[in-house]
């Protein structure tokens, strides 16, 4: 039986919190886009069209920095185009350098097609996200910028 649109995306929940994260861009197809409409430039792209094993390399670089430890709020919602999924989650995990802790909340529109994410449209707190990375000075610096400019 093929995989629906739900299955991958309990799939990808799965996979964010196992042990390798590279086995999270096995979810994604050979060619994926992702859109972070609320992502700040300094950090990430709006848009990106990308391959699935520049995602494990970048899944992998990201565990050298944190680990994802578990998700609660996991919540699913089919929609009536039986591609896509709509998967709100909060994502719990630490800092690796100090072992700070962190939560980040997340709402992704998934596009599933051949049991495969072939697009995502991933909305998340930056400031959040920015503290997760490592990098809030980077967005501090940037937003001060292009208030200035």
């Amino acid at each position: 039986m093929p995989s629906t649109a739900r299955d991958i995306a309990e799939r990808f929940l799965g996979a964010t919190t196992g042990a390798d994260p590279g086995d999270l861009a096995d979810c994604y197809a050979p060619q994926v886009v992702i859109e972070m409409p609320f992502a700040p430039a300094a950090l990430y792209p709006a848009r990106t069209e990308t391959d699935r094993e520049s995602l494990r390399a970048r899944f992998r670089a990201g565990a050298a920095l944190r680990r994802y430890e578990r998700l609660s709020g996991v919540r699913i919602h089919e929609t009536a185009d039986p591609e896509v999924v709509i998967v709100e989650y909060d994502l719990h995990g630490r800092l690796l350098a100090g072992g700070e802790p962190f939560t980040l909340s997340f709402l992704m529109v998934m596009t599933v097609r051949d049991g495969l994410i072939v697009h995502t449209r991933d909305y998340a707190d930056p400031i959040a996200g920015a503290t997760a990375l490592g990098r809030l000075p980077a967005l501090l610096e940037a937003l001060a910028t292009a208030a200035a400019g």
